[in-house]
């Protein structure tokens, strides 16, 4: 773990809030002259504590109806089947996040579809599809209550 003084974290909370943020308004807000702004932040990038400044979008915007966590098993769980699992689970955009967990299921996804009958399609033909997967169950989110990117990051 790295250490992070009171100027790094105030720049973290701010880009969390508003990674769009200029380093002009972004020194302003913190308390620090534009330039050692920028050298913080480009240090904070290169070091791996920011990994990357995003957009986050409203899939309802853009008619994604159904958001779910699916539980999945494999068969075999072997290094060979996980391995080809991950590397598939890569290629389908629908797949927002991929944890590996502990307990009965080997594997948590987080996914987006258009509607029930898209995720139903997914499931079938894309998941399923792939060689190992033997068993999947499904949490289907019917609303969201708090949902944040943000750490909590002690000032």
């Amino acid at each position: 773990m790295m250490t992070v003084d009171s100027h790094d974290k105030a720049i973290l909370s701010a880009l969390q809030k508003d990674s769009s943020i200029s380093n002009l308004d972004l020194s302003k807000l913190i308390g620090l002259s534009p330039s050692a702004c920028l050298a913080r932040t480009k240090n904070l990038k290169e070091l791996g504590v920011i990994r990357q400044f995003t957009t986050v979008i409203d899939e309802k915007k853009l008619g994604m109806e159904t958001l779910a966590f699916i539980l999945v098993n494999l068969s075999p769980l072997n290094r060979e089947t996980a391995t080809f699992f991950v590397e598939e689970i890569n290629r389908l955009p629908q797949v927002l996040e991929c944890y590996t967990v502990t307990g009965n299921h080997d594997y948590l996804l987080k996914i987006v579809a258009k509607d029930m009958q898209a995720y139903r399609d997914f499931v079938i033909d894309s998941l399923m599809a792939i060689p190992g997967v033997n068993r999947v169950e499904t949490s289907i989110v019917m609303s969201t209550e708090k949902r944040t990117l943000s750490l909590p990051i002690e000032q």
